[in-house]
Protein backbone atom coordinates (compact mmCIF):
# COMPACT_ATOMS: atom_id res chain seq x y z
CA UNK A 1 0.00 0.00 0.00
CA UNK A 2 1.59 3.57 -0.97
CA UNK A 3 1.50 6.08 1.58
CA UNK A 4 -2.10 7.91 1.99
CA UNK A 5 -3.28 11.22 2.94
CA UNK A 6 -5.79 13.16 3.31
CA UNK A 7 -5.83 16.70 3.39
CA UNK A 8 -9.52 17.40 5.25
CA UNK A 9 -11.86 20.28 6.31
CA UNK A 10 -10.45 22.21 3.30
CA UNK A 11 -12.49 24.10 0.79
CA UNK A 12 -10.82 23.11 -2.71
CA UNK A 13 -10.26 25.08 -5.57
CA UNK A 14 -8.30 24.86 -9.34
CA UNK A 15 -9.44 26.45 -12.82
CA UNK A 16 -12.48 24.44 -13.02
CA UNK A 17 -13.77 23.58 -9.46
CA UNK A 18 -14.63 25.76 -6.39
CA UNK A 19 -15.36 22.96 -3.22
CA UNK A 20 -16.39 24.79 -0.20
CA UNK A 21 -16.19 21.93 2.00
CA UNK A 22 -14.07 18.87 1.01
CA UNK A 23 -11.13 16.38 1.36
CA UNK A 24 -8.83 15.14 -1.40
CA UNK A 25 -7.15 11.75 -0.88
CA UNK A 26 -3.06 11.51 -1.82
CA UNK A 27 -1.39 8.23 -2.10
CA UNK A 28 2.42 7.85 -2.60
CA UNK A 29 3.14 11.21 -5.65
CA UNK A 30 -0.68 11.51 -6.87
CA UNK A 31 -3.84 12.83 -6.21
CA UNK A 32 -5.87 9.55 -5.76
CA UNK A 33 -9.22 11.56 -5.42
CA UNK A 34 -11.96 13.31 -3.10
CA UNK A 35 -13.86 10.90 -0.63
CA UNK A 36 -17.09 11.52 0.30
CA UNK A 37 -17.87 12.61 3.82
CA UNK A 38 -18.71 8.55 5.12
CA UNK A 39 -15.06 7.70 2.84
CA UNK A 40 -13.45 10.70 4.93
CA UNK A 41 -15.34 9.59 8.25
CA UNK A 42 -13.71 6.12 7.78
CA UNK A 43 -10.25 7.24 7.13
CA UNK A 44 -10.25 9.77 10.27
CA UNK A 45 -10.17 6.32 12.12
CA UNK A 46 -7.79 4.61 10.29
CA UNK A 47 -4.36 4.47 11.52
CA UNK A 48 -2.93 3.66 8.27
CA UNK A 49 -3.66 7.23 6.60
CA UNK A 50 -2.01 10.27 7.86
CA UNK A 51 -4.09 13.17 8.29
CA UNK A 52 -3.38 17.10 7.88
CA UNK A 53 -6.15 19.53 8.80
CA UNK A 54 -6.66 22.16 6.35
CA UNK A 55 -8.57 24.17 9.22
CA UNK A 56 -10.93 25.31 6.47
CA UNK A 57 -7.95 26.62 4.13
CA UNK A 58 -8.28 26.62 0.94
CA UNK A 59 -6.44 23.93 -0.97
CA UNK A 60 -4.99 24.72 -4.79
CA UNK A 61 -3.01 23.21 -7.29
CA UNK A 62 0.70 24.28 -6.50
CA UNK A 63 2.13 27.45 -8.91
CA UNK A 64 3.82 27.12 -11.91
CA UNK A 65 6.29 29.94 -12.55
CA UNK A 66 7.79 30.78 -15.82
CA UNK A 67 10.33 33.23 -14.90
CA UNK A 68 12.63 32.41 -12.07
CA UNK A 69 16.32 33.59 -11.59
CA UNK A 70 18.44 31.24 -9.61
CA UNK A 71 22.14 32.67 -10.07
CA UNK A 72 23.09 28.95 -9.90
CA UNK A 73 25.87 28.53 -11.59
CA UNK A 74 28.25 31.73 -10.60
CA UNK A 75 26.00 34.37 -8.62
CA UNK A 76 25.07 32.21 -5.79
CA UNK A 77 25.72 35.24 -3.75
CA UNK A 78 22.55 36.56 -4.76
CA UNK A 79 20.75 32.96 -4.77
CA UNK A 80 21.74 29.68 -5.43
CA UNK A 81 19.43 26.90 -6.21
CA UNK A 82 19.11 25.43 -3.17
CA UNK A 83 17.79 28.60 -1.37
CA UNK A 84 15.65 29.21 -4.81
CA UNK A 85 13.65 26.10 -3.92
CA UNK A 86 13.12 26.30 -0.50
CA UNK A 87 11.75 30.32 -1.33
CA UNK A 88 9.81 28.88 -4.24
CA UNK A 89 8.02 26.00 -1.65
CA UNK A 90 7.39 29.07 0.64
CA UNK A 91 5.74 30.66 -2.34
CA UNK A 92 3.17 27.45 -2.82
CA UNK A 93 5.20 27.40 -6.28
CA UNK A 94 5.17 23.42 -7.49
CA UNK A 95 7.69 23.82 -10.60
CA UNK A 96 9.86 26.95 -11.79
CA UNK A 97 11.56 27.80 -14.84
CA UNK A 98 15.05 29.30 -14.43
CA UNK A 99 16.89 31.58 -16.68
CA UNK A 100 20.11 30.82 -18.56
CA UNK A 101 21.66 34.12 -17.12
CA UNK A 102 23.84 32.69 -15.01
CA UNK A 103 27.87 32.60 -14.82
CA UNK A 104 28.56 30.39 -17.24
CA UNK A 105 25.55 31.18 -19.28
CA UNK A 106 23.37 28.36 -19.68
CA UNK A 107 23.90 27.54 -23.56
CA UNK A 108 23.77 23.73 -23.70
CA UNK A 109 21.13 20.85 -23.24
CA UNK A 110 24.13 18.92 -20.69
CA UNK A 111 24.52 22.19 -18.52
CA UNK A 112 20.24 22.42 -18.47
CA UNK A 113 20.21 19.37 -17.04
CA UNK A 114 22.72 19.73 -14.71
CA UNK A 115 20.60 22.19 -12.92
CA UNK A 116 17.45 20.12 -13.51
CA UNK A 117 19.08 17.23 -11.45
CA UNK A 118 20.47 19.53 -8.65
CA UNK A 119 17.01 21.13 -8.42
CA UNK A 120 15.41 17.86 -8.44
CA UNK A 121 17.22 16.42 -6.06
CA UNK A 122 16.41 18.65 -3.70
CA UNK A 123 13.07 17.52 -3.85
CA UNK A 124 11.19 20.76 -3.23
CA UNK A 125 9.76 21.62 -6.30
CA UNK A 126 10.54 20.79 -10.10
CA UNK A 127 13.15 22.72 -11.82
CA UNK A 128 13.25 23.06 -15.68
CA UNK A 129 16.71 24.74 -16.56
CA UNK A 130 16.00 27.05 -19.84
CA UNK A 131 19.04 27.46 -22.73
CA UNK A 132 19.94 30.72 -24.00
CA UNK A 133 18.96 31.22 -27.71
CA UNK A 134 22.53 32.23 -28.16
CA UNK A 135 25.46 30.60 -27.20
CA UNK A 136 26.86 32.79 -24.02
CA UNK A 137 24.78 35.47 -24.89
CA UNK A 138 27.16 36.62 -28.02
CA UNK A 139 24.01 37.45 -30.22
CA UNK A 140 25.21 35.48 -33.30
CA UNK A 141 25.54 31.40 -32.58
CA UNK A 142 22.89 29.32 -32.50
CA UNK A 143 24.29 26.13 -33.66
CA UNK A 144 23.61 24.40 -29.32
CA UNK A 145 19.79 25.04 -30.77
CA UNK A 146 19.98 21.81 -33.27
CA UNK A 147 20.68 20.05 -30.08
CA UNK A 148 17.67 20.42 -27.96
CA UNK A 149 15.29 18.43 -27.12
CA UNK A 150 12.19 19.83 -26.18
CA UNK A 151 11.37 17.02 -23.61
CA UNK A 152 13.70 18.10 -21.60
CA UNK A 153 14.47 22.34 -22.76
CA UNK A 154 10.76 23.02 -23.79
CA UNK A 155 12.18 27.42 -23.80
CA UNK A 156 14.79 29.27 -24.92
CA UNK A 157 15.61 32.52 -24.08
CA UNK A 158 17.85 35.73 -23.73
CA UNK A 159 16.40 37.00 -20.69
CA UNK A 160 18.10 39.88 -19.18
CA UNK A 161 19.02 40.63 -23.33
CA UNK A 162 17.56 40.63 -26.82
CA UNK A 163 18.72 39.30 -29.63
CA UNK A 164 19.96 42.37 -31.85
CA UNK A 165 20.09 41.12 -34.60
CA UNK A 166 16.12 40.45 -36.42
CA UNK A 167 18.10 37.82 -39.01
CA UNK A 168 19.62 35.74 -35.87
CA UNK A 169 16.30 35.80 -34.50
CA UNK A 170 14.51 34.56 -37.14
CA UNK A 171 16.66 31.97 -37.97
CA UNK A 172 16.62 30.97 -33.98
CA UNK A 173 12.65 30.98 -34.24
CA UNK A 174 13.20 29.14 -37.45
CA UNK A 175 15.02 26.25 -35.77
CA UNK A 176 12.60 26.16 -32.44
CA UNK A 177 9.26 26.03 -34.62
CA UNK A 178 10.98 22.76 -36.27
CA UNK A 179 11.78 21.40 -32.57
CA UNK A 180 8.26 22.29 -31.13
CA UNK A 181 10.05 24.94 -28.38
CA UNK A 182 8.85 27.78 -26.92
CA UNK A 183 10.81 31.06 -28.02
CA UNK A 184 10.55 33.63 -24.85
CA UNK A 185 11.20 37.32 -25.65
CA UNK A 186 12.81 39.70 -23.47
CA UNK A 187 11.67 42.01 -25.41
CA UNK A 188 14.07 45.07 -24.87
CA UNK A 189 15.52 47.19 -28.15
CA UNK A 190 19.44 46.84 -26.74
CA UNK A 191 20.54 50.61 -28.60
CA UNK A 192 17.67 52.12 -26.28
CA UNK A 193 18.15 50.01 -23.66
CA UNK A 194 21.71 51.25 -23.08
CA UNK A 195 20.63 55.01 -23.21
CA UNK A 196 18.20 54.46 -20.63
CA UNK A 197 21.43 52.39 -18.40
CA UNK A 198 23.32 55.38 -18.75
CA UNK A 199 20.47 57.85 -17.42
CA UNK A 200 20.38 55.56 -14.61
CA UNK A 201 23.58 55.60 -13.88
CA UNK A 202 23.50 59.16 -14.24
CA UNK A 203 21.18 59.23 -11.40
CA UNK A 204 22.55 56.67 -8.59
CA UNK A 205 25.45 58.72 -8.99
CA UNK A 206 23.46 61.75 -7.26
CA UNK A 207 21.60 59.07 -5.45
CA UNK A 208 24.50 57.59 -3.51
CA UNK A 209 26.10 61.00 -2.84
CA UNK A 210 26.72 61.29 0.79
CA UNK A 211 25.17 64.52 1.47
CA UNK A 212 22.40 64.08 -0.74
CA UNK A 213 20.21 67.27 -1.33
CA UNK A 214 16.27 67.69 -2.19
CA UNK A 215 17.83 69.42 -4.98
CA UNK A 216 19.61 66.10 -6.07
CA UNK A 217 16.67 63.80 -5.51
CA UNK A 218 14.31 65.79 -7.70
CA UNK A 219 16.95 65.73 -10.55
CA UNK A 220 17.57 61.91 -9.86
CA UNK A 221 13.98 61.32 -9.85
CA UNK A 222 13.83 63.90 -13.52
CA UNK A 223 16.69 61.56 -15.25
CA UNK A 224 15.00 58.06 -13.58
CA UNK A 225 11.82 59.52 -15.43
CA UNK A 226 13.65 60.09 -18.68
CA UNK A 227 15.10 56.20 -18.77
CA UNK A 228 11.87 54.59 -18.13
CA UNK A 229 10.26 56.64 -21.24
CA UNK A 230 13.24 55.50 -23.46
CA UNK A 231 12.63 52.12 -21.87
CA UNK A 232 9.07 52.18 -22.91
CA UNK A 233 10.29 52.55 -26.51
CA UNK A 234 12.34 49.73 -25.88
CA UNK A 235 10.04 47.36 -24.86
CA UNK A 236 7.38 48.62 -27.71
CA UNK A 237 9.16 48.65 -30.34
CA UNK A 238 11.21 44.95 -29.47
CA UNK A 239 7.62 43.64 -28.91
CA UNK A 240 6.78 44.84 -32.34
CA UNK A 241 9.17 43.17 -33.92
CA UNK A 242 9.22 39.69 -32.04
CA UNK A 243 5.77 39.85 -32.43
CA UNK A 244 5.99 39.93 -36.69
CA UNK A 245 9.11 37.72 -36.83
CA UNK A 246 7.70 35.06 -34.82
CA UNK A 247 4.40 35.30 -37.37
CA UNK A 248 6.74 34.69 -39.96
CA UNK A 249 8.42 31.69 -38.37
CA UNK A 250 5.31 30.62 -37.20
CA UNK A 251 7.20 29.45 -33.72
CA UNK A 252 5.06 30.07 -30.52
CA UNK A 253 6.23 33.31 -29.20
CA UNK A 254 6.10 33.84 -25.46
CA UNK A 255 6.38 37.32 -24.63
CA UNK A 256 8.05 37.84 -20.60
CA UNK A 257 6.97 40.50 -18.05
CA UNK A 258 4.90 42.45 -20.27
CA UNK A 259 4.82 45.96 -18.75
CA UNK A 260 3.32 48.53 -21.32
CA UNK A 261 0.02 48.98 -22.77
CA UNK A 262 1.42 49.38 -26.30
CA UNK A 263 2.47 46.04 -26.01
CA UNK A 264 -0.52 44.22 -24.42
CA UNK A 265 -2.91 45.65 -27.63
CA UNK A 266 -0.11 44.41 -29.99
CA UNK A 267 -0.33 41.27 -28.21
CA UNK A 268 -4.14 41.32 -27.96
CA UNK A 269 -3.99 41.92 -31.70
CA UNK A 270 -1.86 39.22 -32.49
CA UNK A 271 -3.96 36.74 -30.60
CA UNK A 272 -6.88 37.72 -32.52
CA UNK A 273 -5.01 37.25 -36.25
CA UNK A 274 -4.51 33.53 -34.65
CA UNK A 275 -0.88 33.76 -34.10
CA UNK A 276 1.10 31.03 -31.73
CA UNK A 277 1.35 34.05 -28.65
CA UNK A 278 1.44 33.47 -24.59
CA UNK A 279 2.77 36.09 -22.34
CA UNK A 280 2.88 36.71 -18.64
CA UNK A 281 3.22 39.70 -16.45
CA UNK A 282 4.27 40.26 -13.14
CA UNK A 283 3.32 40.35 -9.62
CA UNK A 284 5.10 43.81 -9.23
CA UNK A 285 3.52 45.20 -12.54
CA UNK A 286 0.52 44.40 -10.95
CA UNK A 287 0.35 45.96 -7.82
CA UNK A 288 2.79 49.14 -7.93
CA UNK A 289 3.07 52.25 -10.44
CA UNK A 290 6.47 54.51 -10.67
CA UNK A 291 4.87 57.43 -9.12
CA UNK A 292 5.86 56.92 -6.01
CA UNK A 293 9.23 55.92 -4.72
CA UNK A 294 11.52 56.66 -7.63
CA UNK A 295 14.86 55.15 -6.07
CA UNK A 296 17.63 53.48 -6.83
CA UNK A 297 16.32 50.36 -5.25
CA UNK A 298 13.18 50.56 -6.91
CA UNK A 299 15.20 49.50 -10.47
CA UNK A 300 13.99 46.57 -12.42
CA UNK A 301 13.45 45.59 -15.87
CA UNK A 302 11.25 46.24 -16.97
CA UNK A 303 10.49 49.12 -14.67
CA UNK A 304 8.13 50.20 -12.89
CA UNK A 305 4.97 51.63 -15.11
CA UNK A 306 2.51 54.85 -14.22
CA UNK A 307 -0.41 54.30 -13.29
CA UNK A 308 -2.30 53.78 -16.42
CA UNK A 309 -0.25 50.85 -17.82
CA UNK A 310 -0.40 49.41 -13.81
CA UNK A 311 -4.45 49.44 -14.89
CA UNK A 312 -3.59 47.91 -18.25
CA UNK A 313 -1.85 44.97 -17.11
CA UNK A 314 -4.76 44.51 -14.40
CA UNK A 315 -7.14 44.93 -17.09
CA UNK A 316 -5.10 42.26 -19.55
CA UNK A 317 -5.40 39.57 -17.01
CA UNK A 318 -9.06 40.01 -16.09
CA UNK A 319 -9.89 39.56 -20.22
CA UNK A 320 -7.76 37.05 -20.74
CA UNK A 321 -4.75 39.08 -23.39
CA UNK A 322 -2.14 37.94 -20.23
CA UNK A 323 -2.29 34.42 -19.73
CA UNK A 324 -0.51 33.81 -16.82
CA UNK A 325 1.45 35.68 -13.49
CA UNK A 326 4.82 34.91 -13.23
CA UNK A 327 7.27 36.43 -10.86
CA UNK A 328 10.69 37.22 -12.85
CA UNK A 329 12.17 36.20 -9.32
CA UNK A 330 15.24 38.20 -9.39
CA UNK A 331 17.01 38.41 -6.22
CA UNK A 332 20.65 40.38 -5.31
CA UNK A 333 22.73 41.20 -2.10
CA UNK A 334 21.92 44.33 -0.30
CA UNK A 335 24.90 45.87 -2.04
CA UNK A 336 23.64 44.78 -5.31
CA UNK A 337 20.97 46.52 -5.03
CA UNK A 338 22.31 49.60 -3.67
CA UNK A 339 24.26 49.92 -6.96
CA UNK A 340 21.42 50.13 -8.91
CA UNK A 341 21.05 46.33 -9.83
CA UNK A 342 17.36 45.77 -11.55
CA UNK A 343 15.19 42.98 -9.72
CA UNK A 344 13.27 42.33 -7.31
CA UNK A 345 12.70 38.67 -4.70
CA UNK A 346 9.14 38.19 -5.76
CA UNK A 347 8.39 34.05 -5.12
CA UNK A 348 7.26 34.34 -1.73
CA UNK A 349 4.74 37.77 -1.93
CA UNK A 350 3.60 36.71 -5.72
CA UNK A 351 0.27 35.11 -4.39
CA UNK A 352 -0.76 37.15 -1.79
CA UNK A 353 0.34 40.15 -4.27
CA UNK A 354 -2.09 38.65 -7.13
CA UNK A 355 -4.88 37.54 -4.53
CA UNK A 356 -4.65 41.34 -3.05
CA UNK A 357 -4.54 43.02 -6.76
CA UNK A 358 -6.90 40.86 -8.84
CA UNK A 359 -9.18 39.05 -6.46
CA UNK A 360 -10.04 41.81 -3.84
CA UNK A 361 -9.79 44.60 -5.24
CA UNK A 362 -10.63 43.88 -9.01
CA UNK A 363 -12.91 40.95 -8.60
CA UNK A 364 -11.20 38.07 -10.31
CA UNK A 365 -12.48 34.46 -8.92
CA UNK A 366 -9.78 32.30 -7.36
CA UNK A 367 -10.70 29.93 -10.17
CA UNK A 368 -9.02 32.46 -12.76
CA UNK A 369 -6.25 33.27 -10.28
CA UNK A 370 -5.73 29.42 -9.87
CA UNK A 371 -5.47 29.33 -13.87
CA UNK A 372 -3.40 32.29 -14.70
CA UNK A 373 -0.99 30.88 -11.67
CA UNK A 374 -1.21 26.67 -12.04
CA UNK A 375 -3.33 25.51 -15.11
CA UNK A 376 -2.11 28.21 -17.75
CA UNK A 377 1.13 27.92 -17.29
CA UNK A 378 1.15 24.10 -17.06
CA UNK A 379 -0.59 23.78 -20.26
CA UNK A 380 2.05 26.04 -22.05
CA UNK A 381 4.89 24.03 -20.79
CA UNK A 382 3.17 21.27 -21.84
CA UNK A 383 3.29 19.65 -18.35
CA UNK A 384 0.06 17.08 -18.14
CA UNK A 385 0.80 16.17 -14.50
CA UNK A 386 0.00 19.39 -12.71
CA UNK A 387 -1.79 22.57 -12.62
CA UNK A 388 -4.96 20.96 -11.93
CA UNK A 389 -6.39 19.32 -8.93
CA UNK A 390 -7.63 16.04 -10.95
CA UNK A 391 -7.42 11.99 -10.05
CA UNK A 392 -3.37 11.01 -11.22
CA UNK A 393 -1.58 14.10 -11.21
CA UNK A 394 1.23 15.31 -9.44
CA UNK A 395 0.22 15.70 -5.47
CA UNK A 396 1.71 19.35 -5.75
CA UNK A 397 -1.01 21.46 -3.30
CA UNK A 398 -0.46 24.65 -2.12
CA UNK A 399 -3.17 25.83 0.61
CA UNK A 400 -3.59 28.80 1.40
CA UNK A 401 -5.58 31.29 3.73
CA UNK A 402 -7.58 33.44 1.97
CA UNK A 403 -8.16 35.69 4.80
CA UNK A 404 -5.15 36.15 6.56
CA UNK A 405 -3.69 39.74 6.71
CA UNK A 406 0.17 39.92 7.16
CA UNK A 407 2.86 42.24 6.44
CA UNK A 408 5.91 41.60 3.88
CA UNK A 409 9.34 41.45 5.68
CA UNK A 410 12.01 40.61 3.44
CA UNK A 411 14.30 39.88 6.35
CA UNK A 412 11.91 36.52 6.68
CA UNK A 413 12.29 35.26 3.17
CA UNK A 414 14.21 32.35 2.49
CA UNK A 415 15.51 33.38 -0.65
CA UNK A 416 18.94 35.34 -0.07
CA UNK A 417 17.37 38.39 -1.72
CA UNK A 418 15.72 40.26 1.05
CA UNK A 419 15.22 43.07 -1.13
CA UNK A 420 11.01 43.87 -2.00
CA UNK A 421 9.76 46.94 -3.00
CA UNK A 422 6.59 45.35 -1.47
CA UNK A 423 8.68 45.95 2.45
CA UNK A 424 5.98 47.09 5.46
CA UNK A 425 2.83 46.80 2.90
CA UNK A 426 -0.08 44.96 4.08
CA UNK A 427 -0.99 42.03 2.11
CA UNK A 428 -3.86 39.17 1.88
CA UNK A 429 -3.34 35.88 1.66
CA UNK A 430 -0.89 33.96 3.54
CA UNK A 431 0.72 30.04 1.95
CA UNK A 432 -0.61 28.04 4.88
CA UNK A 433 1.76 24.89 3.94
CA UNK A 434 3.08 23.64 0.27
CA UNK A 435 3.12 19.71 -0.81
CA UNK A 436 5.39 18.77 -3.50
CA UNK A 437 4.73 14.99 -4.90
CA UNK A 438 2.82 14.42 -1.64
CA UNK A 439 5.58 15.37 0.99
CA UNK A 440 5.12 18.73 2.92
CA UNK A 441 8.25 20.92 1.50
CA UNK A 442 7.14 24.15 3.63
CA UNK A 443 4.50 24.91 6.74
CA UNK A 444 3.97 28.77 7.82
Amino acid sequence: MKDRLLIYNARIVDRDRDIKKGAILIEGKKIAGFPTKDAVKQMMADSKVSKFDARGNTVLPSFVDMHVHMRDPGLTQKEDIRTGCMAAAAGGFGTVVLMPNTNPVISSQDMAVFNDNKGNDLGFCRVIQSVSITKDFDGKTITHLNKLNNKIVPLITEDGHEVASSAVMLNAMNVAKEKKIIVSCHCEDPDLAEEARALRKKALSLLNKRKLTREDKAKAKKILKQAHEILAVAEDTATFRNIRLAQEAGVHLHVCHVSTEQCLDAIKLAKKNGQNITCEVTPHHLALNCQKGDNKFQIVNPPLRPESDRLAVVKALMDGTADLIATDHAPHTQSDKASGSPGFSGLETAFATSYTVLCLENGMSLKKLSEKMSARPAEILGLKDCGLLEEGMNADITIVDTDKIWTVHGEDFASKGKYTPLEGKKLTGEIVATFYNGKLVFQA
